[in-house]
């Protein structure tokens, strides 16, 4: 009897499996993937490009994601007399003393006094003089949602509420009701991407890996690492410059088999982006600006690194995806023998003092009023304390940063603090008041998005009231 063999795979499948083989297992390039997302890549006999002034119609939109559920319950600290009481009562543990806090004076007052975690320092200065803002008690939601409709289960919820990966992929796509193949942010980067002229990299920029978040039809992340775009690793050294003049030599030599010449086109495309990108790079303006030597700070100096050279690449539109983790804090949150001290304090003084410079290095690059930033996260957390830290909410509260910003106010509205109140679903768990589509909406509005066609960026946008919440001007 004959032997019996599986089909033969088709061509393109059979090159698709043998590159990402050949790269796994000869270590020629530590991740294909990282080099060659871009839209467009740098062709032989190109002329070499080097920095230039940014144009008066750039725009870049910056997405810190806070990985694990940040507590924003103690970013955002009710301090009048009974409202803090109350907040005491609830957080346990978790609550810190009035001395320490930051005071804040929203310009639109609710009837409650509020402060910020003593940790944000360099954000309480930029809220104070207008440069920052407060998005209050947003989350992930199919429709607007209240407590009656939640316990009479009378309306469709976001699936799988409280899980880290699926809020994550919520947040990052907008698209709660339903499985989604791309995110908000790569939705967006394919409809604007035409008012970049003749792009060299692409407008969709990651200093923290691929994430869902920028995932588009048409336009592709490209992940760069915050000491410049990834190069050659594994035997073949990038620290070495006659291995690596070799290896691109050989990699540009006609193939005569249809995978080498495959795996030769992809990798030495992948090799020119990262080399077109670390020369540009190399010739960007040196800032006077000083960046923290942390996680988010090295990640936001290369941001602003990319946005001082985004006139040689051609690009007028910037989308920049940072993430730090550790949000997660189910234990450890606050020290207990000085609240204000803890994972958390150490979790928010980095963000804060990261978002400082960040915004001195917009001021200093002209585009302070061209740069948004925008926090986002898994999740909030429970307003009462499991013992030691907190544990999976749902509403949360957001910082958002930039010259264009209408600062100095807390904007939608803050939840009724109280266990088995009117706004929660049990231990502080807030219903959102704000969804992340409205969230989005208005940071999509400002970047150029017509209200016609905000609805292909954020397809559930029509099922609620405010598709723009005015916190940009």
């Amino acid at each position: 009897m004959p032997p019996t063999h599986a089909p033969d795979p088709s061509r393109r499948r059979f090159i698709r499996q043998a590159c990402c083989a050949a790269v796994g297992s000869t270590g020629l390039l530590s991740s294909l993937a990282s080099l060659r997302l871009i839209g467009a890549i740098a062709r032989p006999g190109d002329a070499p490009i080097t920095a230039a002034a940014i144009p008066s119609d750039y725009k870049a939109l910056v997405c810190l994601f806070l990985q694990g559920g940040n507590d924003a319950n103690n970013l955002i600290i009710p301090v009048d007399a009974a409202s803090y009481a109350a907040y005491v009562s609830a957080r346990s543990n978790l609550a810190l003393p009035a001395a320490g806090v930051l005071p804040i004076t929203p310009r639109t007052a609710d009837g409650r006094s509020w402060a910020l975690h003593p940790a944000l320092a360099e954000f309480q200065a930029l809220f104070a003089s207008g440069q920052a803002a407060l998005m209050a008690n947003v989350g992930t939601l199919v429709q607007p949602t209240t407590l009656a409709q939640y316990r009479a289960g009378s309306v469709p919820l976001p699936k799988q509420l409280f899980s880290h990966s699926d809020q994550q992929v919520q947040w990052q796509s907008s698209v709660p009701d339903r499985p989604s193949t791309t995110g908000w942010g790569g939705r967006l980067a394919d409809l604007v991407n035409a008012a970049n002229t003749n792009p060299q990299l692409s407008m969709s920029l990651s200093l923290a890996g691929t994430n869902f978040f920028q995932v588009g039809s048409q336009v592709s992340q490209y992940a760069i690492s915050s000491s410049g775009a990834v190069t050659f690793a594994g035997t073949t050294g990038g620290n070495n410059p006659l291995r690596y003049a070799a290896q691109k030599d050989l990699l540009a030599q006609a193939q005569p088999a249809l995978f080498d010449a495959a795996f030769a086109g992809l990798s030495g495309a992948a090799i020119a982006s990262s080399d077109l990108v670390n020369t540009v790079l190399a010739s960007a303006p040196v800032l006077a600006t000083t960046f923290p030597a942390t996680t988010l700070g090295n990640q936001l100096k290369m941001a602003a690194k990319l946005i001082s050279t985004s006139a040689a690449f051609g690009l007028k539109r910037q989308i920049f995806f940072c993430q730090v983790g550790g949000y997660d804090l189910h234990a450890s949150q606050v020290n207990a023998a000085d609240p204000l001290t803890g994972s958390h304090a150490t979790l928010f003084t980095q963000l804060s003092q990261a978002l400082g410079a960040f915004y001195r290095a917009t001021v200093e690059l002209g585009v302070a009023s061209q740069v948004t930033t925008f926090t986002a996260s898994d999740f909030g957390r429970t307003y009462s304390s499991n013992g030691d830290g907190s544990d999976h909410g749902w509403g949360n509260h957001q910082l958002i940063l930039g010259g264009a910003v209408r600062g100095g106010d807390i904007y939608g509205r803050m939840p009724v603090l109280t266990v088995n109140g009117p706004d929660d679903t049990g231990r502080g768990r807030w219903i959102p008041t704000t969804s992340v589509d409205e969230y989005a909406g208005t940071l999509a509005r400002w970047f150029g998005v017509s209200a016609t066609d905000l609805g292909t960026v954020l397809p559930n946008i029509s099922r609620f009231p405010h598709p723009n919440l005015g916190f940009l001007g």
